[in-house]
């Protein structure tokens, strides 16, 4: 193999990679610590008031 199918090996990880944390983080910013999804407790707090 070459060199820049190493390359195109590596890059393909990376973008795998970048992909997944990404989309990881956009999952988790939807939870709170607790593990409530934070556009139901908004809901759920709006009407205690």
């Amino acid at each position: 193999m070459s060199f820049f199918d190493y390359l195109y090996i590596v890059a393909a990880f990376f973008f795998a990679l970048i992909t997944f944390l990404i989309i990881l983080r956009n999952f988790q910013s939807k939870f709170t610590e607790d593990g409530e999804r934070k556009d139901l407790v908004e809901k759920r707090d709006s009407r205690k008031e």
